[in-house]
């Protein structure tokens, strides 16, 4: 379980013993179900990671809303926008292996995460992870409910493929923008795990193509 989720099973479940203590025992039901509540949203379930070549994994649970192309910078990429509901695992994870290169957190909104340019007006962090020959944005999007957006590694950081990085707490959306040269794995509809589910393959060449050097370089 996340450590958020003591804290607010905790507080919750004090709550409850008030509320019985001053108005009766029937009264503390409903706190007592928002403490189970609580300590079930923010479950951390272990995850089997690809070890696939060129894998990007998925940085969160959730449902496949949209798979489109845009524009970063004047950079062609394909995005892959993930809702989670509250329903879903909040913990984010890392889609790929690599340094943290920057990490930029912008305010903003709190529109519905389903909503098409909620990718540009919410509350958001936005990501760059370098490795593997690839560079990969993903942004930790708050949605309606969401107010509170955690990301651990500091910048310069490496991260290793499904790694735990953070979470976006209650209802909230993830985008992940990479390289049109990555071949598709999921399309809209879909459901995903974080960290488990291969959103798409990069070119196995560019991803082993550093390692290889570090190899010729050890033995020369």
């Amino acid at each position: 379980m996340v450590r958020d989720g003591y804290f607010y099973g905790i507080a919750s479940f004090c709550a409850a013993l008030l509320v019985g203590w001053l108005l009766g025992g029937p009264y503390a039901g409903p706190v007592l179900l928002l403490c189970m509540f609580f300590l079930w949203f923010f479950r951390d379930q272990e995850r089997q990671i690809p070890q696939t070549a060129g894998a990007l994994v998925s940085p969160a649970d959730g449902k496949v809303t949209d798979v489109s192309q845009v524009n970063v910078a004047g950079t062609p990429r394909t995005r892959i926008s993930i809702f989670l509901s509250v329903f879903d695992v909040h913990v984010n994870r890392s889609p790929i292996s690599g340094i943290v290169r920057d990490v930029r957190y912008q305010r903003g909104k709190f529109l519905d995460a389903r909503t098409p340019n909620c990718a540009d007006l919410n509350e958001q962090n936005i990501v760059t992870v370098e490795g593997d020959g690839q560079t990969v944005i993903f942004k930790q999007i708050a949605g309606l409910l969401a107010r509170r957006i955690v990301f651990t590694p500091k910048l310069g950081d490496r991260v290793e493929r499904g790694q735990r990085i953070g979470l976006i707490k209650f209802g909230s959306r993830v985008d992940v923008l990479f390289t049109h040269d990555a071949a598709l794995q999921v399309k809209a509809g879909d459901r995903v795990k974080g960290g488990e589910t291969v959103l798409a393959l990069f070119p196995v060449s560019k991803a082993v193509e550093p390692v290889l050097a570090g190899q010729r370089e050890a033995h020369s």
